[in-house]
């Protein structure tokens, strides 16, 4: 059965995520209509303790002082943030020095006149030092004791964030503090690998032990430490598509886990993570919930995110399932902390809308709802509120009324002054949620921690800003909708609309959502059966065809460019409204799993409606020149005459949507011949063009062999131009027929592939590395003309790049497109399959990904050594990635020996350093350079797609250039005074 998995699902779950922000925020102001009129009450408390927190001297290294120095809305700020995230990662004192240079050349270190701390003041005379030392002679001798002193204010730094580097510093440090309690997390982002998994769980085992031991026997269950856990650090693939394998291999560590920590006599919570993941997560904690050793534990719990809509869902899940286990559960309420990356995510993805509020103010709202309907689970439910918004606490202590069954957490440097005054009058238990790790496993979170001290809108970021009122300074949600319409964000529209009013962002669907899945699901199984048979064309099927195109362009060119722009936009609106068919077609026909079939329905719609939009923008008005009085001069854009598009296999539904939507709106007439190994997905594409409107003798479908169809289309005179995408070869080929025609000139536009390669210097950051490397040379089976084939990786850092990308390729899952599960899908047809496997028996590779005997058209993931760009002298078109190292000296001639290669289609690089990328922006010889991300997937009107030298002829689809090259130019020049004088001229007024 097609995308098998059986997950939780809440009906409530979807309404939530679904529900606009309106109507929620206005239904949780509704739920806390009783706690307004303890507002006087709560803002006289906020106000005396904002007082005192002014009034209390910050601590000699406290992080605020540096904030207010140096804020992230400013450029000094980000770039000490930038080197707080890279430099003590870095092994070479190369890289390092490129490092510091580049971020402090950049700015004026030194202010005179403000009056500021004496340590703020030393790190302004540090900074510019070492900032002046660089621009020396003296630089290299002082680079050392750079270096040394840097690591010294990491060092600082850390410990205001990070108990302990190790479990047994945390304990150690954390006796200093009696009259806390804490919560131990073992940092680490989410694991890469099976390894990266065993050493996290390995820590988590100790760290439970290590804190069970110190604590004594006579303190109540919730009087003792704890320890929070993350779930994606415990598994490489913690997400919605390997549900089974979650459920299979994680789902006993996580059990294990819980059985140590109860018999250590300590807690364990459950942190939260991305959107995508929640329902998985909850499902892990009902089944942890039912293990017969677990049966009435109350020690286990879960962190719950307030900026999520679903929150107050995921408390009554949480209630109920308490209750049926009858096993009280832990609930941290918590802001939530990837608030950013959930919008962009929504954005990109083109869902319906956000899973998170836009405004801050919702999100307190939220807060505060969610902390009432804990209170009100009394008994069932241990309330730990996670915040260190000082209104927040006073509304929960407003809420709470006096009683001791809860606490209240804060952040291991952040808060402390704010709880001492708390505690100066209310006896309330707190605990801090206490970081334990290494350097390295240090500075994602430490970036995080500044940005979320330096945000503007931070409650911790105001209170110590001199330039805002007390009222503002109180952040009171209320007031802030008493003066603002229930809305959400003015600046953050909904993921359709991040275009403007000229075009729609297209529709996609949350791959990660039980129900979503399940309805694709059903709507694929149901048009299986309509897809069809095709007949190839023949001679003289294309002769009609031209003939008939010929005869009639010219109306089509006639045609009012809004007009044309209609039906475009109508057939993108058919193109989502008909996703089940297109989407099975591809699965089917075009072996693309389930997200990469999805991503290219999008892409067909988006040029619909990009095209639509840009032929208003060139053939809708003719452009007026400039020129001396008494003339009128007009440049018009007009259609060629009758285009053959020729598209490839790899994308048979975007590509061949996008040629022929261009040509159709810049007024020609089409002859369409799609691949010969995917002509069903091209007919119903032609099908539902022909409805939307583009008449039948304007677009014609000629599907049919190369050596038959293409190669007597190009011949023919009656072709005004060409617009191909496929093998270099062929459009070489197709450019010498069209030279030899004796016959008027005519364009080809040709996109073809390329040896892509991308160059990782040490500053970047290995996971994202490793992440970014899977994606460009792994998905679609390598089958993008984009995709990476060659990787330069730094020598200081070579080996253990390699060492994580070879076990992340282990956890790859090569199989049949129909399933959710697979990574990696089959190559389109056994001739491709041949082809690969012949290059490959050429190299000794250093890694494969296994393919457990499959049966198919299959290609393992593989990883070849090479030394250099000149070892690879062809495109292989397949899951196969080449990897060279370079000395870190020798990147600007890494760049110069790709652009020898000749092709220039796209090019990746991975590095914190903006001079480098400056460099590289410079040298490349490429259409499309990707920075510290993937290199696939580019989005049509954002990142227009084309590459130069043997990669393509331009310009780019998906850009602004684009319609003009299916057109042709007519200037029309009219003396104005020829039948008398310059009427306008003489009767201009003095």
């Amino acid at each position: 059965m097609l995308f098998e998995g059986h997950l939780f699902y809440d009906k409530s779950f979807e309404d939530l995520l679904n529900q606009d922000e309106k109507s929620l925020i206005v239904s949780l102001l509704k739920d806390l209509e009783s706690i307004k009129t303890f507002r006087p009450a709560i803002a006289e408390r906020v106000k005396i303790w904002i007082e005192a927190l002014q009034n209390t001297p910050l601590n000699a290294f406290n992080i605020q002082k540096f904030l207010q120095a140096f804020p992230l809305s400013q450029a000094e700020g980000r770039s000490l943030m930038a080197l707080v995230e890279a430099y003590l990662r870095i092994p070479d004192a190369y890289t390092a020095n490129l490092l510091l240079k580049d971020k402090l050349s950049q700015h004026e270190w030194r202010r005179t006149g403000d009056k500021e701390d004496k340590l703020i003041t030393m790190s302004r005379w540090g900074l510019n030092f070492v900032q002046s030392m660089q621009n020396s002679s003296w630089g290299t001798l002082v680079q050392p004791l750079t270096l040394r002193a840097f690591k010294v204010f990491m060092g600082l730094l850390s410990r205001e964030f990070i108990l302990g580097q190790s479990i047994e510093e945390a304990l150690k440090r954390r006796l200093k503090s009696p009259q806390d309690r804490f919560s131990f997390d073992m940092l680490g982002e989410g694991a890469r690998t099976r390894t990266m998994a065993q050493a996290y769980r390995l820590a988590y085992v100790q760290a439970i032990q290590a804190v069970g031991k110190q604590q004594a026997k006579t303190l109540s269950h919730f009087e003792r430490d704890s320890l929070s856990v993350k779930l994606s650090a415990l598994h490489p693939h913690y997400t919605f598509s390997h549900y089974e394998d979650v459920m299979k291999e994680l789902l006993p560590v996580l059990v294990e886990l819980c059985i140590l920590a109860r018999e250590s006599g300590i807690a364990l919570t459950l942190d939260a993570e991305e959107a995508s993941r929640l329902e998985l997560s909850l499902k892990l904690m009902a089944k942890v919930c039912e293990v017969s050793d677990l049966k009435g534990w109350d020690g286990f719990g879960l962190a719950v995110q307030a900026y999520q809509k679903r929150a107050m869902a995921v408390i009554d899940h949480v209630e109920a399932l308490a209750q049926k286990t009858k096993s009280p559960l832990m609930v941290r309420l918590v802001k939530g902390a990837y608030w950013d990356t959930e919008i962009k995510v929504a954005q990109v993805g083109g869902y319906r809308t956000y899973p998170v509020f836009t405004r801050k103010a919702a999100t307190d709202i939220s807060y505060l709802a969610c902390a009432q309907r804990l209170l009100k689970a009394e008994g069932v439910l241990y309330p730990q509120f996670a915040t260190h918004n000082v209104y927040t606490v006073a509304t929960v202590l407003e809420m709470a009324k006096g009683r001791q069954d809860i606490e209240f957490q804060r952040l291991q440097g952040m808060g402390e002054e704010l709880y001492t005054h708390i505690r100066a009058t209310h006896s309330l238990p707190i605990r801090v949620y206490a970081p334990v790790g290494t350097d390295q496993d240090l500075l994602p979170y430490l970036v995080r921690r500044l940005l979320e001290n330096g945000a503007n809108t931070s409650f911790v970021h105001k209170i110590y800003d001199s330039s805002l009122s007390l009222e503002e300074k109180m952040g009171d949600p209320w007031a802030f909708f008493e003066s603002h319409p229930p809305d959400g964000h003015p600046c953050i529209p909904l993921p359709k609309d991040i275009y403007g009013k000229m075009r729609k962002n297209s529709q996609g669907f949350d791959l990660s959502n039980r129900k979503v899945v399940t309805l694709l699901k059903q709507e694929i199984e149901k048009e299986q059966g309509s897809y069809g048979t095709v007949k190839e064309a023949t001679a003289e099927d294309l002769d009609k065809a031209l003939a008939t195109a010929s005869f009639h362009w010219k109306s089509w060119d006639s045609t009012f460019a809004n007009k044309r722009a209609e039906i475009l936009n109508r057939a993108a609106d058919f193109i989502e409204n008909r996703h089940g068919l297109f989407l099975g077609l591809l699965i089917y026909e075009g072996k693309k799993t389930l997200p990469d079939a999805l991503a290219e329905v999008r892409e067909a719609a988006d040029f619909c409606r990009y095209y639509a939009t840009e032929s208003l923008k060139h053939f809708a008005t003719v452009q007026t020149m400039k020129g001396p009085t008494g003339e009128l001069n007009e440049l018009a854009l007009r259609g060629r005459g009758v285009f053959a598009c020729i598209s490839p296999w790899n994308f048979p539904l975007a590509i061949f949507m996008g040629q022929i939507t261009a040509a159709l709106a810049a007024g020609n007439a089409v002859i369409a011949k799609p691949a010969s190994q995917t002509p069903l997905v091209a007919f119903h594409a032609i099908q539902l063009l022909h409805e939307a409107g583009v008449p039948q003798e304007i677009l014609h479908f000629l599907p049919g062999r190369s050596s038959v169809i293409g190669t007597l289309l190009v011949k023919d005179l009656r072709v005004n131009g060409v617009v191909f995408t496929g093998a270099t070869s062929t459009a070489q080929h197709i450019q010498g027929t069209l030279a030899e025609r004796k016959g008027p000139l005519v364009p080809l536009i040709a996109e073809t592939g390329g040896i892509n390669a991308m160059i990782v210097d040490s500053s970047a950051l290995i996971e994202q590395v490793v992440d970014d490397v899977i994606v460009s040379a792994f998905q679609s089976a390598g089958q993008r003309c984009s995709a990476l084939r060659v990787l330069f990786i730094q020598d200081d850092i070579y080996e253990p790049t390699l060492a994580m990308l070879k076990e992340a390729m282990e956890e790859l899952i090569v199989g049949d497109p129909q399933w959710l599960s697979t990574d990696v899908g089959p190559v389109i047809d056994g001739a491709a399959r041949d082809d690969i496997e012949s290059y490959v028996k050429k190299h000794q590779p250093l890694a494969r990904t296994l393919l457990s005997g499959k049966e198919g058209d299959f290609v393992a993931p593989t990883l070849l050594e090479v030394q250099g760009m000149h070892d690879v002298n062809r495109e292989v078109f397949g899951p196969i990635l080449h990897v060279a190292r370079f000395k870190a000296q020798d990147l600007e001639s890494v760049v110069q020996t790709i652009n020898q290669a000749g092709y220039g289609l796209t090019m990746g690089l991975q590095s914190r350093i903006e001079q480098t990328m400056d460099k590289v922006r410079k040298l490349a010889q490429v259409g499309n350079l990707y920075i510290n991300r993937n290199m696939i997937g580019a989005v049509v009107g954002v990142q227009p797609f084309g590459g130069e030298g043997l990669s393509g002829t331009g310009p780019k689809a998906g850009g602004p250039y684009y319609l003009p090259r299916f057109a042709v130019e007519r200037t029309f020049s009219y003396n104005i005074t020829a039948s008398g004088g310059n009427v306008a001229l003489l009767n201009l007024e003095e």
